[in-house]
């Protein structure tokens, strides 16, 4: 389109300057009112193809706070006790440097939050007792834990093992030598020996509780006794402890589970919530705070918050939310309630099994819009079936394609850091953040429909950049294949406004310097 539009206006280029129109990329305006360059003009409009398709412009609001943003980032458990010792995966996904993974050059993620799971499986027989799994469990999602016994509380007994998970503690140091800042200790499931089926996978019918009523107590003792250990050895302290994970769900199934999960009543919830409290205070561990609960559902979250009662929720410090209802579910309504009670709110799982990136892109811009959260962690970065960020299988241990989702994700982690300052982007395609101490406006869009401009207007600051300064983008093509995370100088700023050509399904990010709320 663009040189059909320049073949058509050769003649009026001496007569016009640069402006941001509203139909094409070669940014003229008129110098003088003469009526054969309008005719000109109004031709080589009128010859322009039927199917151009019309600008969309969207106002991005200095006056709006949606939170100071805390990060991005991902679980280690199932993948790095598979790929814990490798310094490349460290790199590309804890860093921002350039990193070369099968002959694929990869931006690093630059993600800060780590959430490191406590196991729940140990192979230690106990006065005759085993620990028992269904045959459906994969061998890659059975998570070591450290209490292997109930002989002693003591975390310096025989009763317990620091030695096991070895892999995926050295992918939590290895994220925390490259950058990462944020750590969050999240249960599956408690210890097998506290379970009432012995099984750590869930429940014989799925959906009642399976940790067993005297265990309530040492399930709190388990995750603040590791919180502890941490904090004392292991070079860093956890920031949360979650005693639960999808909490409410009726498919931790102990009979055809295929990972560690147990069912939590919500009132057996609200009991493990004090203790948890009291056991990590009386560690000294006062400043680490509760999250919970860490629902599968945005309207189960909602239920839960509502049901757990106020003594409870007293007792959390930030509510965690996974975001498997996708498109749907109550997300305006969890945050209303959830910064009503004065908390914060992350969503702190996401996958699915799209590798192109669009359900994650689509169902993220959802979150920024309603959800409203202050971090947003992935799952497995590394998995198969389109589930993971880059291709690859936990149980054989060997890593195949970089998905296109990975580089999706990219244009939105490597740009939006923590710190900035969360604003209405102005539309349900368009995302925005502040950094104050660089006066950097960063927005992120997507364009859904035909290939077309997307405006974005800077009208409302008080100071929007610096009239033809270039901002600097970067761009991936949501697909299969397609532009990966590339980089671009030829966008100016004009007057209040910048634009770029966007294709379908292309996600864009910009960096506007300058700007002053």
């Amino acid at each position: 389109m663009e040189k059909y539009i320049e073949r058509n206006l050769t003649a009026l280029t001496s007569c016009l300057e640069p402006l941001p129109p509203s139909l094409f990329h070669s940014h003229y305006r008129l110098k003088s009112t003469n009526m054969d360059v309008l005719r000109a003009l109004t031709l080589s409009l009128a010859l322009l193809p039927s199917s151009v398709a019309a600008d969309q412009t969207t106002t991005i609001d200095p006056s709006s706070n949606r939170g100071t943003w805390e990060g991005w980032g991902t679980s280690l458990a199932w993948w790095a006790q598979a790929f814990g010792t490798r310094n490349d995966l460290a790199d590309i996904f804890f860093s921002t440097k350039t990193t070369t993974l099968n002959s694929v050059t990869l931006p690093g993620l630059g993600l800060n939050i780590v959430r490191y799971n406590a196991g729940a499986t140990s192979s230690k027989a106990v006065n005759g007792t085993s620990m028992a799994l269904p045959s459906s469990m994969v061998a890659s999602r059975k998570m070591q834990g450290f209490w292997v016994d109930w002989a002693s509380t003591s975390p310096a007994s025989a009763s317990w093992d620091w030695n096991v998970d070895s892999a995926q503690r050295n992918m939590l140091w290895k994220a925390r030598d490259r950058g990462a800042d944020t750590f969050e200790l999240f249960s599956n499931s408690p210890m097998w020996w506290m379970c009432a089926n012995h099984n750590p996978a869930g429940s014989d019918d799925g959906k009642s509780d399976n940790l067993q009523s005297w265990n309530r107590q040492q399930h709190a003792v388990y995750m603040a006794t590791i919180a502890k250990y941490a904090a004392d050895n292991w070079g860093f302290a956890f920031d949360s402890v979650n005693p639960f994970n999808e909490p409410s769900a009726a498919w931790w199934n102990g009979k055809t589970g295929t990972q560690e999960g147990c069912h939590f009543a919500v009132a057996t919830q609200a009991t493990v919530l004090g203790i948890l409290r009291s056991e990590l205070d009386s560690r000294g561990l006062k400043g680490t705070a509760i999250s919970a609960s860490d629902e599968s559902y945005y309207d189960e979250a909602v239920a839960t918050f509502q049901g757990l009662g106020s003594t409870a929720v007293g007792k959390i410090g930030r509510v965690n939310v996974h975001g498997y209802q996708y498109a749907s579910g109550a997300r305006a309504e969890l945050f209303k309630i959830v910064s009503a009670a004065g908390k914060k709110l992350w969503q702190s799982e996401y996958g699915e099994g799209d590798a192109t990136g669009e359900r994650m892109v689509s169902n993220m811009l959802l979150d920024f819009r309603w959800l409203r959260p202050t971090a947003w962690v992935y799952w497995q970065v590394l998995d198969g079936g389109g589930w993971g960020l880059i291709d690859a299988d936990n149980d054989k241990k060997s890593i195949a394609g970089v998905n296109q989702k990975y580089f999706v994700l990219a244009q939105f982690a490597r740009h939006i850091k923590p710190g900035m300052r969360i604003l209405d982007g102005g539309s349900d395609y368009s995302v925005a953040a502040y950094d104050a101490g660089k006066k950097r406006l960063v927005v992120v869009a997507v364009n859904w429909g035909s290939a077309q401009y997307l405006n974005f207007e800077m009208s409302k600051f008080k100071t929007p950049g610096v009239n033809g300064a270039t901002v600097k983008r970067w761009t991936t093509q949501i697909g299969s294949s397609g532009t990966r995370y590339a980089a671009a100088t030829d966008t100016k700023i004009s007057g209040t406004k910048f634009w770029s050509w966007f294709e379908k399904g292309a996600v864009q990010t910009f960096e506007v310097e300058g700007v002053v709320l």
